[in-house]
């Protein structure tokens, strides 16, 4: 009895390790941070910014599409130049998106301070739309979603908030019980697509 339990104890600490190695994995994410002041890191500080303003309701799903589509078109461009330069920037480029993602900064700050914010309300449809706004939030953050992959389940999440907007105002400010089923078949497509966005192969992990 004496001589299984080291075996029994042995056992346990294999069977542990893996998990432990997933937990103590993303510490290890720090060595790919860009560098400091760099385009890249500059487009990080972006979507942080973005994120944060999804995640409090400062950027409604419009304001956050129409920064993201920016966003994206700015990354498209960034890629194009380092494909036709050898994998990097000339400093004529870094001077145009310098001055692209100053705009972009301009742009963030004015939608998150202006008088629009994402109003869900104390009900069963406003708080599985505050939901799908924290898992977009969560996923530009972590860098599973990418600026073009947030742009569509944005546009996505405004189209379904102003369906909501317009059966409320044709109903005395309710929603029907058919409106009500309507709009959560519309989420349920909403929120798998979120989850594959945010497990497929593209993530925002740019160059140094």
């Amino acid at each position: 009895m004496r001589r299984t339990l080291p075996i029994i104890a042995l056992a346990t600490l294999f069977a542990s390790a893996p998990l432990f190695a997933q937990q103590t994995q993303p510490t290890t994410s720090t060595t790919t941070q860009p560098k400091e002041g760099s385009v890249n890191d500059r487009r990080q500080d972006q979507q942080g910014r973005i994120a944060n303003g999804v995640q409090s309701g400062q950027l409604t799903a419009g304001e956050t599409k129409n920064l993201e589509g920016r966003e994206a078109n700015v990354n498209r461009e960034i890629k194009d130049d380092r494909q036709a330069n050898g994998g990097k920037l000339t400093p004529q480029e870094r001077r145009q998106v310098n001055r692209q993602q100053n705009n972009m900064s301009r742009s963030i700050y004015n939608d998150k301070h202006n008088a629009n914010t994402a109003h869900y309300g104390n009900n069963e449809v406003g708080q599985r739309r505050e939901n799908q706004q924290d898992r977009v939030a969560q996923g530009i953050k972590s860098g599973q979603l990418t600026a073009g992959e947030t742009a569509k389940l944005e546009n996505q999440q405004k189209g379904i908030n102003q369906q909501v907007k317009a059966d409320r105002q044709a109903n005395g400010g309710k929603l029907t019980q058919g409106e009500k089923q309507q709009v959560n078949k519309e989420q349920n497509a909403a929120s798998k697509n979120i989850y594959n966005k945010k497990h497929n192969d593209n993530t925002q992990h740019p160059k140094k």
